[in-house]
């Protein structure tokens, strides 16, 4: 048994979330999370709602609210949707716990003593109209480096470079755009060039990471400079040091307080199961795996500033150092990047109202018809494009035609001939065969999910299901009626095989994988859903959030967790009723429905 991290991206919570952002971050983790805790792995999965900076502050003042309003209303709407889509988090928390507040300005003041944060004076960016400081992400201007028009202050999607904005050719403030002013302003920068080398080598030493996600990385480190961590606006987290924390202008950077939210949501969830010390084992055991799933958008800061700050944390830059009373922090052993997801030739854009908010979705369809879609056909390695007809196809002709036909068929046959799971005779080479290959699938499928290739992964589990198709045509049990011995070894034999097919299946269909497992006369929690709990703040007692947690450990008599990632003997005699459709074939007609309601909204 390893530990395993599952630190899935923290969605930002100034409004709801489309399907662009769960296939980025949300479908692949739990597909992850889910298969490796059915292969034995102690894994922690967290996350939360990212709430601070100047986009909360900038739609608080359109809506008339407070930043802590807006993000506790999307905070709720967030939560709500991820768990309906059957996210399996340990701690799904958000950053304005207190105990979120502790833990980084913990890390600021022990990257500061190790000498790491440097102070500068530099040129930031204001509002004319307003006076009001803009972060580098809301200006605009063209790349000096590429000439692209459209790159950010920070940085430039086109060429992936760093920037400042002051280096943007005619740069413009996104919110108006209007020109914006420089001025001098003191921060604090993350000294990313004294760390570099130690950066190159723990990069140098990662192998069968996506390749993409990896030379991306790497390109990185040719151009490294110091990189702000300090802001010029009054919401967020208190710089942690005298004569800055009494500053109402000045809070760290947003960024820098996100992925710092990885190990506070792991604290938060240890001093929550009464355990306070338990997160260790997943941060300072060396023998510990840590995975971090985002779009490809969030490279930048998990393969670079995240690893940089744990590296400033733990003294091992340049400059030396030591690390402070979280101990020696281990870098991510993964970065597991996905392109983006476009919808119907154009990108995700909420303000255009090109966008499929993933309530709409789910209000509309199973969430497993999604998963599939996500897992089948997203944009694992490269940009995709969701189309309501290929969600079309592949529902029905998939998972209806294949998949869920399998399933019913088998379950009809099965109650209508003898009511139960047939015991079995002496079996044919045909039945040994697919037993052999639904057998064989668990190493081939659980190799591809734990190598973070899960359209390859989904796409063998239903070559499999293919196979056992083709051995119910082969035997053809409905001419077996005179001979009722062969038809229950038949019979019992594709049960077995369905079963395994279940289980193949579940990391990615987990909702209808219950309802398969209860299709066949299964008892109990097959696979396990989230739940949202409304807590108090560990250090607040005025303050209550929901959270997103769940129940997926096994209890002593080996029920209510995940089941082994293994072939499980079906047993005969267990009941078998009447099934019902798995999946809810989709009619033609939502292709033109779906469509127009993307016109009306764009």
């Amino acid at each position: 048994m390893t530990h395993i991290l599952s630190a899935v991206a923290w969605p930002y919570a100034n409004g709801p979330r489309h399907i662009g952002h769960v296939a980025g971050f949300g479908v692949p983790s739990d597909v992850f999370s889910r298969y490796m805790r059915m292969a034995g792995h102690d894994v922690l999965m967290v996350s939360g709602t990212d709430e601070h900076g100047t986009p909360i502050l900038v739609q608080a003042e359109q809506e008339g609210v407070t930043p802590q309003e807006l993000a506790d209303r999307y905070n709720r709407v967030i939560v709500e949707d991820l768990a309906s889509l059957g996210l399996s988090y340990d701690l799904f928390t958000r950053t304005t716990t207190r105990n979120h507040y502790a833990v980084v300005q913990e890390m600021f003041r022990t990257v500061h003593k190790n000498g790491y944060m440097v102070e500068k004076t530099t040129m930031g960016a204001i509002s004319p109209s307003t006076g009001r400081t803009l972060p580098d992400r809301f200006i605009e201007g063209t790349c000096p480096i590429c000439g692209y028009d459209g790159a950010r202050g920070d940085q430039c999607d086109n060429c992936g470079n760093q920037l400042d904005p002051i280096d943007l050719k005619n740069p413009r403030s996104r919110i108006n755009g209007e020109t914006p002013k420089f001025v001098e302003s003191d921060h604090f920068f993350l000294d990313l060039p004294a760390l570099v080398d130690s950066l190159a080598s723990w990069l140098g030493t990662r192998s069968g990471w996506r390749p993409n996600v990896l030379n991306f990385s790497r390109n990185l480190l040719d151009d490294v400079r110091p990189r702000a961590m300090t802001r010029d606006i009054d919401w967020g987290i208190p710089v942690p040091l005298p004569g800055w924390e009494e500053n109402p202008t000045k809070r760290l950077y947003v960024w820098f307080d996100a992925v710092i939210g990885y190990l506070s949501a792991s604290i938060e969830w240890a001093r929550r199961t009464g355990d306070p010390e338990a997160w260790r084992a997943w941060w300072t055991d060396q023998d510990a795996r840590s995975f971090y799933f985002m779009g490809k958008d969030n490279i930048t800061f998990h393969s670079q500033i995240w690893p940089a700050e744990l590296l400033a944390y733990d003294g091992r830059g340049n400059k030396g150092g030591a690390p402070g009373p979280y101990g020696e922090l281990q870098l991510p052993t993964e970065v597991v990047s996905s392109e983006f997801l476009n919808v119907e030739g154009q990108k995700f854009s909420s303000s255009r109202g090109v966008v499929i908010y993933v309530r709409d979705m789910l209000a509309r369809y199973q969430p497993d018809a999604f998963r599939y879609y996500v897992a089948a056909a997203g944009p694992e390695s490269q940009d995709v494009d969701f189309t309501w007809e290929s969600f079309l196809r592949r529902t029905n002709d998939e998972l209806v035609a294949g998949w869920g036909n399998l399933v019913n068929r088998t379950a009809s046959m099965v109650h209508k001939n003898f009511g139960e799971i047939p015991t079995p005779g002496e079996l044919a080479d045909v039945d040994r065969d697919v037993l052999a290959t639904t057998s064989k699938a668990f190493g081939t499928i659980g190799d591809l999910v734990e190598a973070n290739r899960q359209r390859a992964a989904v796409a063998e589990a239903m070559r499999v299901v293919g196979d056992v198709n083709r051995y119910v045509s082969e035997t053809a049990p409905w001419k077996l009626k005179t001979d009722p011995e062969r038809l229950g070894t038949v019979l019992h034999t594709v049960t077995q095989a369905v079963s395994d097919c279940n289980t193949l299946l579940s990391p990615f269909l987990p909702h209808s994988a219950q309802k398969v497992h209860e299709t066949f006369g299964g008892t109990g929690t097959f696979a396990p859903q989230p739940r949202i709990e409304e807590v108090t703040d560990l250090d607040d007692d005025s303050r209550e959030y929901p959270v997103i947690t769940g129940d997926y450990l096994s209890d002593q008599h080996g029920e209510g967790g995940f089941p082994e990632w293994t072939s499980r003997p079906v047993a005969p005699g267990t009941p078998v009723a009447k099934p019902v459709p798995v999946f809810t074939k989709l009619d033609d007609s939502i292709v033109d429905e779906e469509l127009e309601r993307l016109r009306r909204t764009a």
